[in-house]
Order: structure tokens, then C-alpha cells, then sequence
């Protein structure tokens, strides 16, 4: 438990608005706010009228500053699960500071960035897992990222880890009973209702994990580079994609210099997109565009899905068949996209492309926009994400973390099972549970390291 009492602005502090929430946790939270907020009229700012906003006026240095309202949350009935103030003030920038400061100047210390939702953490009131939703759900770029972190998908993700660490919490208990009491009838469990208990457990486990998929796409995004030879239509197709003309586009060889970057949502799907110059060699190339194409090869290395584009008339010059051959080994997904085609387009696809591409597509970016989009949309959805999966009802995880932690539990109950079947001693059955189990602890941070913790809330921004 945290015994200082911090204060921050919970609000954008650098924008203008309507209004503006200060914040004050800890077990001095009333106390420092009565120094600086006089409620106006006989109401006070007391555990009488706890969750109820007063008027009244903000002072600072003895004098009125503004007006606003003042909100009590006692312990343990709050966010942080600490005593909380919240004062509303009027949403100017100076004048929210200026509050601040008078809080401050009243005995707050200045929060750290995620310190209010650490504390909600550590007081017991949010699980790890959902104190990173939250700081998630703050960063969200999309509708579907605001979906996968929301009050509704926290509480699924809560309620299907608990569900498997306390049936192998309970098993654990029956197997070390057996252990500790061998001569006591205790109910044993046979070796085949551990495994029973134990399969289930891991069929949940797996059908967790299997939802990364969606929710990594989602969440954390698809490192996507657009390539091509000069004039393949790689900037026409990234202004497509990105829905705003970001990228110079001529029939000039070379217009691209640099590697162009941005997001956008496809298919649900958050794509990092990157542009990039054109591959090519030969006297024509300069200083500047050979630093891109080197750029390119780059982006092209980190890349997960790859989109090479290949002009339609230039399906059998040589460089395009060594740009294939060239990042044959690049990306876990490598669409090839021929451009410039017409509606009818039947052309043969030549060898070179259909091996070392796991789709080909026909389009014409600049002609059918709507229908090159919808294409690559519905590919790149089919790719990265499962149907079955329904935002904000189902849970999904989207965190490496947390990926990493149901993959070894996985790894351990696994280990269990083959341990009975193995006719291993019950010490090394309960062993193996424990793994699991503390893996799962792990995945909603009640037996996570501090260093970890850390890391977490060290994302987040001052005032949450």
C-alpha cells in the first residue's frame, strides 16, 4: 500500500476544453483538498456526501481562481481503491494549471505517469491484464482497438483466465493433500479425473492463445511494406490505402526518395504501411535514390506482410524476376499485386511470381480504386483474423506478455498429462501443475515481477 498522496491533471493537460479533472489519491486526499476548495452553500466535502459533485470555489494563494465542483470517492469504493478527490474546473490551459498547483502547494505529490492505475493495481481493484487494456484503450487509433480493450473485454479476459487458474488451483490442492496425507481418505481424485480436469483446463488455454492472432493485428499492428520496381504504382496504392494523398506520384523513375510511413485500418486489421523507393539498379540511379533503395530493403527485413507490385507489362523483365527472388524469404505473408490491369485482366501469371507469392492479385489502383481496396481488405482480414472471434464480447488477448505466459502454461499442463501417463511420481504431476498455474498467475499480474509491473505502467500518461 502507497501511503503518499498524489495529484495530476486527468484531462489532455496542454489542450483547451469545456472542462478540465484534477485527480488527488491517497489517505490525505480530503484533507488537501479542502485547502484549496470552499464549498459554497452549507454542503461540505466530507464522507457524508461521498459521490456527490459540490459547488464551490478554487483558491490558490488566498485568492479565488476559479469556480467548479469537487467529487469525494472514499476508500475502497474507487478507481485507485485509495480516498479520491476529483475537482472540475473550467478547461483552460493556465487556469487548470494553476489548479494544479494549488493542490500541490496543498501537500500532493506530483503523480508519475500510470501511478493512479499502478495504485488500482496494487489495492487489489484492477488485474494486471486489465490495467493494460486501459492503458491500451488511451493509445486507441480505431474502432476495433476501442472494442478490444473495452470495460466488457477486460472483464471477459479476467473471467476466462480465472476460470482456468482456479480449476487448477483446486486440482493442485487435491494433489498435494494426497501427497502430504497419503494414510487420510480425502476424496482422491484417480489419475484419470486429474487428466480430465487438466485437458479442459488446456483446451481453454489454447483456445485463449489462439485468439493473439486477431488481437495482436489489431492492437500492435502489421509491419507492411509496399515494394516494387520504379513505376510499379506502389505510391498510387499507398495514398489508396491511406485515404490521403501522402505520396508524390509521376511517371518519373525515382520519385520516391525515402521510405514513406503511416497507419491505416484495413480489414480490421491496423497496418503500419510503409512506401518505398523503387528497386532498381543501373547508371540512371543517383546518390539519393540508392540510400532509399537501401531504406527499402530495410523496412523490407522487419517486414510481416509484404506487397510487391509488378506492372503488367513488364511481367518479363529480368529485375522484376530478381525482385522475386529477392524477397522470396521476406515477411510471413508475401501477396503479389499486378497492376495497371483492366476489369477483364486473364493473363497467365508467370512462374517466378506464383512461387514465391502466396496470392496474386489483378488491379488497377488509379481505374478501380474501390474494387483494389476491397480486395487487398478482404485478404489481409482473412489473413490476421478469425471470424470467430467477436469484438467486445469475447476474450482476446493482444499482448506478446501475455501470449508468452499461456504458451508456457500450455507447455506445463501438457507436461502434466504426459507425466501420468507416464506413471510419474505424484510429486513431479504437481509440479508441473504448479508451472501452470503460476503462469496464469502470472498473466493477471498476481504473481508478476515488479520489473514487469514497471515496464507496464511506465507506458501510460500522467494522470491515469
Amino acid at each position: 500500500m502507497t501511503h503518499s498522496t498524489i495529484a495530476a491533471i486527468s484531462t489532455p493537460p496542454h489542450a483547451k476544453g469545456g472542462v478540465a479533472i484534477i485527480r488527488i489519491s491517497g489517505p490525505d486526499a480530503l484533507a488537501v483538498a479542502r485547502q484549496v476548495f470552499i464549498p459554497r452553500g452549507k454542503a461540505e466535502l466530507c464522507k457524508e456526501r461521498a459521490r456527490y459533485a459540490i459547488f464551490g470555489d478554487i483558491t490558490y494563494e488566498g485568492r479565488i481562481i476559479d469556480d467548479g465542483l469537487a467529487t469525494y470517492f472514499p476508500a475502497p469504493h474507487s478507481y485507485t481503491g485509495e480516498d479520491v478527490v476529483e475537482i472540475s474546473c473550467h478547461g483552460g490551459v493556465l487556469v487548470t494549471r494553476m489548479v494544479l498547483r494549488a493542490i500541490l502547494a496543498a501537500g500532493a505529490d506530483m503523480a508519475e505517469a500510470g501511478e493512479f492505475t499502478r495504485r488500482a493495481f496494487v489495492n487489489g481493484r484492477l488485474s494486471l491484464g486489465e490495467a493494460e487494456s486501459i492503458g491500451q484503450l488511451l493509445d486507441a487509433k480505431t474502432e476495433d482497438q476501442v472494442l478490444l480493450h473495452s470495460s466488457r473485454s477486460r472483464q471477459r479476459l479476467k473471467e476466462a483466465i480465472s476460470d482456468i487458474s482456479d480449476a487448477l488451483t483446486s486440482l493442485l490442492a487435491s494433489v498435494f493433500a494426497r501427497i502430504d496425507y497419503p494414510d487420510e481418505d480425502l476424496g482422491e481424485l484417480t489419475h484419470e479425473e486429474i487428466k480430465a480436469v487438466l485437458s479442459g483446463s488446456l483446451s481453454k488455454c489454447e483456445a485463449l492463445l489462439r485468439t493473439y492472432k486477431t488481437g495482436s493485428a489489431i492492437s500492435l499492428g502489421i509491419p507492411t511494406v509496399i515494394c516494387g520496381l520504379a513505376n510499379a504504382g506502389k505510391s498510387t496504392l499507398f495514398n489508396l490505402l491511406s485515404g490521403e494523398e501522402l505520396a508524390i506520384v509521376t511517371d518519373i523513375a525515382g520519385t520516391t526518395r525515402d521510405v514513406l510511413r503511416g497507419e491505416v485500418t484495413l480489414g480490421g486489421v491496423l497496418l503500419k504501411l510503409c512506401d518505398t523507393a523503387g528497386l532498381r539498379a543501373g547508371d540512371g540511379v543517383d546518390t539519393v535514390e540508392k540510400i532509399g533503395i537501401e531504406r527499402a530493403l530495410d523496412a523490407l527485413d522487419g517486414a510481416e506482410l509484404v506487397l510487391a507490385l509488378f506492372d503488367k507489362d513488364a511481367l518479363g523483365c529480368s529485375e522484376n524476376e530478381a525482385l522475386a527472388e529477392r524477397i522470396s524469404g521476406m515477411g510471413n505473408v508475401r501477396l503479389a499485386l499486378i497492376t495497371k490491369c483492366d476489369a477483364d485482366s486473364t493473363q497467365s501469371v508467370p512462374e517466378y511470381i506464383s512461387s514465391h507469392f502466396d496470392e496474386v492479385f489483378f488491379i488497377s489502383a488509379k481505374e478501380r480504386p474501390d474494387e483494389a481496396k476491397r480486395l487487398i481488405s478482404d485478404k489481409i482480414s482473412s489473413l490476421f483474423t478469425d471470424g470467430s472471434v467477436v469484438l467486445g464480447e469475447d476474450a482476446i488477448i493482444s499482448d506478446e506478455r501475455q501470449r508468452a505466459s499461456l504458451t508456457r502454461a500450455c507447455e506445463s499442463i501438457r507436461l502434466a498429462i504426459s507425466s501420468i501417463d507416464a506413471g510419474a511420481p505424484e510429486e513431479i504431476i504437481a509440479s508441473d501443475i504448479e508451472r501452470a498455474t503460476q503462469e496464469l498467475l502470472m498473466l493477471d499480474g498476481r504473481a508478476v515481477s515488479e520489473a514487469v509491473v514497471g515496464e507496464i505502467f511506465k507506458r501510460f500518461c500522467v494522470g491515469k
